[in-house]
């Protein structure tokens, strides 16, 4: 009988996809799947993640393996989206939906939250969060206590979806550094302890003891020894392989439906006009800060590819193969201007009443126009995350490391640094498997699990 391979299992749980991953003890990925879950609705009908319907996907792939007569599990572990909780009652039920952070908060509580506990602006830096409501995950719980107390008060722990995930195999209850520090509202960096607010709403109750994010808990399951993460919040994940094999510094572009510039070797205090540019900080698994900035990009993309396939007669999916093209690219920088009104992007840039579309002659004219006006805003989140440390490298992953256009803007546009794209779809569930081993890891890793290439920057004069 063939020997069983020793496996770790690995949940990465994305707003859209739902994957599923087996690495072995080299990390190296041996069985992937992706799922695609319809969503529930929350109790004022807004779109949410169906828990249960989570839950059972969890635990249908996790038996199937057990079952596998090929695999022998070692470890478990989840990445996953933050700005979620999960609130349990004594009992260890599940009290509310797993509200989505793009559900609008009511005005009049975020009135009385600032009211009761300062600025918007002393908030957000304090506590490195750019105020978005739903997004700082911690007036979740602020807004519960308010909007509706009769549930409040039966929570006894709130748990972020990670270590909830966790929970559900343990039942053990902890919070750990990455989800709590990712724009939560909950912590004062500079204090590093949770932010004043929270102990006087009394919140630090309800938040589970803190163990580190490496921590696991050995558990038996059908008689077999099997060791559990905690969990871990997906960016700081995806950083972390990057952090155990490089030594130098550099800043990681993490591209999806947000683009986020993640800088772990620039540890200053955030300034207003870092929170003015969206800037955040994400936490190290070491509790240390990663300044990073983000924008809406992905999702903005989304939209106005949508709106440049209608207005073109051409089929969603046609912008996957426009390539690059130079001569395209430097007429539309004599005349630059701005023709796209974006939707879902607050960084400052011109308002426009409405995009005008009837300036390009073909979709791909318009598509470069529109990458170039995305790609302004990137470059202004970029230097914002660099500061003022020295960063030499910077690596790019992600779905937009498909996309010719953007890496070749990219190029063009950091041709003083070492850029770098990374193809690795294991993103965030790699850095999930490494967290709760001990292996060491040296400076090939990178080359040999994320095919990195470095990118040429372009040649020629504007």
């Amino acid at each position: 009988m063939s020997k069983k391979k020793k496996v770790t299992i690995v949940f990465d749980i994305g707003k859209t996809n739902k994957k599923f991953f087996l690495f072995d003890k080299n990390y190296k990925e041996i069985v992937r799947e992706y799922t695609e879950l319809p969503l529930t609705t929350d109790e004022d009908d807004y779109p949410t993640e169906d828990l249960a319907a989570l839950q059972n996907w969890i635990k249908d792939n996790f038996n199937a393996i057990l079952d596998d007569e090929n695999f022998e599990v070692k470890a478990i572990n989840f990445s996953t989206y933050g700005a979620s909780f999960v609130h349990l009652d004594q009992k260890g039920n599940v009290l509310t939906p797993l509200y989505n952070y793009t559900k609008p908060m009511d005005e009049e509580i975020l009135e009385l939250f600032y009211k009761k506990h300062g600025s918007k602006l002393k908030i957000a830096r304090e506590t490195a969060s750019p105020q978005a409501g739903m997004l700082n995950s911690g007036l979740q719980l602020f807004w519960l206590k308010y909007k509706h107390p009769e549930v409040f008060k039966k929570i006894r722990y709130s748990l972020h979806l990670p270590q909830y995930l966790s929970y559900l195999f343990t039942g053990i209850c902890v919070s750990e550094f990455t989800s709590i520090g990712c724009h939560t509202n909950l912590w004062d960096y500079d204090k590093n302890d949770y932010h004043e607010w929270v102990y006087d709403e009394e919140i630090d109750t309800l938040l589970p003891p803190i163990v580190p994010t490496s921590a696991s808990i050995n558990t038996s399951y059908r008689n077999k020894k099997i060791k559990i993460g905690v969990g871990i919040h997906d960016s700081s994940s995806a950083l972390l392989p990057y952090i155990l094999s490089k030594k130098e510094p550099f800043l990681l572009l993490s591209t999806g439906t947000w683009s986020i510039s993640l800088n772990p070797f620039n540890d200053e205090s955030l300034t207003d006009q870092d929170i003015e540019n969206n800037c955040l900080n994400y936490m190290r698994i070491d509790g240390k800060r990663v300044k990073a900035s983000r924008f809406f990009m992905g999702n903005e993309y989304k939209i106005q590819v949508e709106k440049l396939c209608a207005h073109y007669g051409k089929e969603y999916g046609f912008h996957r193969e426009v390539q690059f093209d130079q001569e395209l690219y430097l007429r539309l920088m004599k005349h630059k201007a701005v023709y796209f009104r974006f939707e879902g992007i607050i960084l400052k840039r011109k308002m426009i009443s409405e995009t005008d579309l009837n300036s390009f002659a073909t979709f791909e004219e318009a598509y470069h126009q529109l990458m170039i006006e995305l790609m302004d805003l990137q470059i202004h989140t970029i230097t914002n995350a660099i500061g003022n440390s020295e960063v030499q490298n910077i690596y790019i992953d992600g779905g937009f490391t498909d996309n010719d256009v953007f890496m070749k803007l990219m190029s063009h546009h950091f041709q003083h640094y070492n850029v770098m794209s990374s193809h690795s779809p294991l993103g965030s569930a790699l850095g999930a498997s490494m967290v709760i081993s001990n292996k060491k890891i040296d400076e090939t890793f990178l080359q040999q699990h994320y095919q990195m290439k470095v990118l040429q920057p372009l040649i020629f004069n504007l």
